[in-house]
């Protein structure tokens, strides 16, 4: 079992350090769990279209279960600062990596579901130090990459409520706690909806947003699908092929409480629960590292965190109507990636007046900051370019 720093040994605006030290036996838990999984009875012609398909379930488990080190990947990630602090009751854990550049911008990443912190591993040594990448000095950053409250290391108690407005407001306080009075906020999938609620607030020292994607859609007003593109009608064919599959949302945003007695049971069922919008319902299979996918998994599993990440969904569909705001007038970039749910420029600007920056790119998935790192960092130092 992980043990948490209790809230009382941080201080209600300390910041402490953290480090991963995951015990033997826990490793030893998983592997047993793995080596015994009860497998479903499927039909063997039905590949992806009832579900993630059991093959891939099979073959990536006993990967995970006899060749996968976590302590490879647990070095690494102990590689980089990482910190625990308390703010509105909940305990944050964020790493925290200053770039040598003593006038980069600061700049807070937030992951999404079923994401983590390991999603932005790649990107860390491009955007901190740029001059070592063959790049030019001035685009650095500090990074700031914060578990949200129920993922991860962030830990699984941390009380019901904790929906977008209210992590936006407890990441404008984090970057505050950090002394930092200028930055900037990039996202993907929840992370977009964080960040772009940080635009909506506008705290001090917000400069711009960054985004993946922008959820905004059709609105019923037959004027606005006048003279559509023929891109933006293929986008909407995606759109409707993702509602049809993504049987996840409507379970997470209304009973993520009952599906977590599966996921925090079964190492296989939580692999596969993730695996399945990982691998785009199986449009985009293998398009992340297998090390990488599993070591983001185990922060799910070694956390025990199926149920309160899940939960965000439900938080979200539930908040009260004076929690909503809009519209978002902060400087806003886009950056749409091929192979992810496509963002379309008519609907988000109905809803973000100050789209300055729009990226499409030829390749890429939902997990651009995985598998198309190079041009996620390039975008990123392209945007926020213009405030320094």
């Amino acid at each position: 079992m992980i043990k948490y720093p209790h809230s009382s040994t941080i201080g209600s605006t300390g910041i402490r350090p953290f480090r991963i030290d995951i015990p033997k036996d826990s490793l030893d838990d998983l592997k047993f769990r793995l080596a015994r999984t009860r497998w479903p009875e499927v039909q063997t012609d039905a590949g992806w279209d009832y579900g993630v398909s059991l093959d891939y379930v099979k073959e990536l488990a006993e990967y995970w279960e006899k060749e996968y080190d976590w302590r490879k990947h647990e070095a690494r990630l102990n590689g980089y600062p990482q910190f625990i602090t308390e703010i509105d009751g909940a305990q944050i854990h964020f790493m925290h990596v200053r770039s040598p550049e003593s006038d980069a911008l600061p700049l807070i990443l937030t992951h999404g579901w079923p994401g983590s912190i390991v999603e932005f591993l790649g990107i860390i040594g491009p955007l901190t130090d740029p001059r070592a990448y063959g790049g030019n000095p001035s685009d650095a950053f500090h990074l700031v990459i914060p578990s949200i409250p129920g993922y991860g290391f962030s830990g699984p108690a941390q009380g019901t409520g904790w929906n977008t407005p209210r992590i936006a407001k407890a990441w404008a306080q984090l970057m505050s706690r950090l002394g930092y009075t200028r930055y900037g906020a990039h996202g993907g999938d929840a992370g977009s909806l964080i960040s772009r609620e940080m635009g909506i607030q506008q705290p001090e020292g917000l400069l711009g947003i960054h985004v993946m994607q922008l959820f905004s859609f059709p609105s019923g007003d037959p004027e606005e699908m006048i003279n559509l593109s023929e891109d933006d009608q293929n986008r909407l064919k995606v759109l409707a092929n993702f509602r049809e599959r993504a049987g996840y949302n409507a379970i997470q945003m209304t009973r993520p409480q009952t599906l977590a007695f599966g996921l925090a049971d079964s190492p296989s069922g939580q692999l596969a629960w993730i695996a399945e919008l990982f691998n785009g319902f199986g449009d985009t299979v293998d398009s992340v590292d297998r090390d990488a996918f599993l070591t983001n998994v185990m922060l799910y599993w070694l956390t025990n965190t199926a149920e309160s990440s899940a939960r965000l969904y439900h938080e979200d569909a539930h908040q009260p109507p004076s929690a909503l705001q809009g519209p978002n007038k902060t400087a806003t970039g886009v950056a749409v990636f091929a192979h992810d749910f496509q963002s379309m420029r008519r609907f988000a600007e109905r809803d973000n007046t100050n789209i300055v920056h729009w990226s499409e790119f030829d390749r890429g998935t939902h997990f651009a900051a995985m598998d198309a790192s190079d041009l996620l960092a390039s975008d990123l130092q392209s945007f926020f370019r213009r405030f320094r």
